[in-house]
């Protein structure tokens, strides 16, 4: 048995969906050859899932594998306590060097600078895509370039001089496909002489759902002349006007992954070149998922697939066959444990996500999760999206948007009335139609509720 500790590369990207990668799609939006890369030498999940879809929230709950009431960062507006416990903490302890570069998204100062890592250097808030400021172990400094570039180059200047005696755990965090889109100068006209196919939702009407979907207002057409990058032009229908805005979003979003993808493989022929790539874990993942105008929206927050959904690919190849495939329930509460599980550093009793390591070896544990417990805390702020919770299993989901001001981040004077939304996934995959006030479905509602009260009381969240 080989007991060497492995090296951890963590590449983590913001807001970059599963459709917008190749390996998940047979007619894909975008060919992204170093993720697949990643995939075809390792293993791709297909079901893994945030607890939380929200940048800051999903940062959260992936270092300490606890949900966001236990780790304190429900929404935006809640800084990280770096005083709790992480997985980064546990490894540094027990011989690891450590590092994050790129976005945290945390809050920084005081008690929210990244703890755990030997050395960090942060972009603040969302950071900039062009010539941004970073925060070198509290010192800002303007560094010229391309965030994302700039990002890679950082990671590999800190494997250049890292103690090589060590195993590293390193987190490489970019800021793209987050909004504004912004694209590297070579590619700004890339796929210029293309139309992206629209997808089947673009035209959604919200006919058979919730009043939640109706009112929220991250639609396409909601977008702004600074998303798009011009103004429309004269004359345009509004249908007319929805595709135009669609083609100028998506293709900004496309030509910021295509340079994550460059950049991937700037990593990976990195660890091949200094004869790292056998003792090292190698991650991509995004923080969550996104609308790439399904439902005929874009950004995240509620628990629709598209948004729910995390692309996560992974190579260890001492551990996990080439070109193999994992369909069980991960959630990012997961991450934790399981790279603690690899490191052979025990994870905290206290951590309410599990290890998936035999997983990821192809086999199953006898006992694993059949459901997923989601809730999203903000109320009614940005976007107007209303707070709710819910559980998804393999066939159903059953959201519950309760709408009042029980324990909400945001707009608590503004209590809506309660509603509730169940899909049929097998018959309903787009999850279009709700069948919640379907009497056939009444058996499967009273079993989805005592579900969804059980994972409440097993995550110790009952506000």
């Amino acid at each position: 048995m080989d007991t060497k500790q492995p090296n951890i590369l963590f590449i983590m990207s913001d807001d970059h969906a599963a459709q917008a990668i190749s390996s998940y799609n047979h007619t894909p939006l975008v060919e992204t050859p170093n993720i697949d890369r990643i995939a075809n030498e390792g293993m791709r999940f297909d079901h893994v899932y945030c607890t939380n879809s929200l940048c800051a929230p999903s940062r959260a709950t992936i270092l300490t594998g606890n949900y966001s009431h236990e780790n304190g960062v429900r929404g935006l507006s809640e800084h990280f306590d770096g005083r709790q416990q992480t997985f980064p903490k546990l490894l540094q302890e027990n011989g690891y060097d450590t590092a994050i570069i790129g976005k945290w998204h945390l809050g920084h100062g005081g008690n929210s600078d990244p703890t755990g890592f030997n050395y960090w250097n942060i972009f603040p808030d969302q950071g900039d895509y062009y010539d941004p400021v970073m925060i070198e172990m509290g010192e800002e400094k303007k560094v010229k370039g391309y965030a994302t570039d700039i990002v890679t180059d950082l990671s590999i200047d800190w494997l250049e001089n890292k103690n090589r005696k060590q195993p590293f755990m390193m987190m490489v965090h970019h800021k793209a496909p987050h909004r504004p889109w912004q694209p590297p100068e070579k590619y700004k006209q890339l796929f210029e002489d293309k139309a992206v196919h629209f997808p089947n939702t673009f035209n959604d009407t919200y006919a058979d759902r919730a009043n939640a979907a109706k009112i929220a207002d991250m639609r396409i057409e909601d977008l702004k002349e600074e998303d798009v990058k011009g103004v429309p032009p004269a004359g345009l229908s509004k249908q007319e006007m929805k595709q135009w805005k669609y083609q100028r979003y998506i293709k900004d979003y496309l030509r910021c992954v295509v340079s994550i993808d460059d950049n991937v493989g700037k990593l990976l022929d990195y660890l091949d070149k200094n004869g790292l790539a056998e003792d090292t874990i190698v991650i991509y993942t995004s923080d969550q998922g996104f609308f790439l105008g399904e439902h005929g929206w874009y950004d995240k927050r509620f628990m629709y697939e598209e948004s729910l959904r995390m692309p996560y690919v992974m190579r260890y190849p001492k551990e996990i066959k080439a070109n193999s495939v994992s369909t069980d329930f991960i959630i990012n509460n997961d991450f934790a444990p399981t790279f603690l599980d690899y490191c052979q550093v025990p994870a905290k009793e206290s951590m309410q996500g599990e290890s998936f390591r035999v997983i990821a070896k192809g086999d199953k544990p006898k006992l694993w999760r059949d459901a997923v417990y989601y809730r999203y805390w903000e109320h009614l702020t940005i976007h107007q999206v209303t707070a709710h919770y819910g559980v998804r299993t393999e066939r159903y989901k059953l959201i519950y948007y309760y709408g009042d001001p029980l324990d909400v981040i945001g707009a608590v004077n503004k209590p809506m009335e309660p509603e509730w939304e169940l899909f049929d996934l097998e018959k309903d995959p787009m999850e279009l139609k709700n069948e919640y006030h379907n009497p056939a479905y009444a058996p499967v509602i009273t079993e989805l509720k005592n579900k969804l009260t059980q994972l409440r009381v097993q995550y110790n969240e009952t506000i």
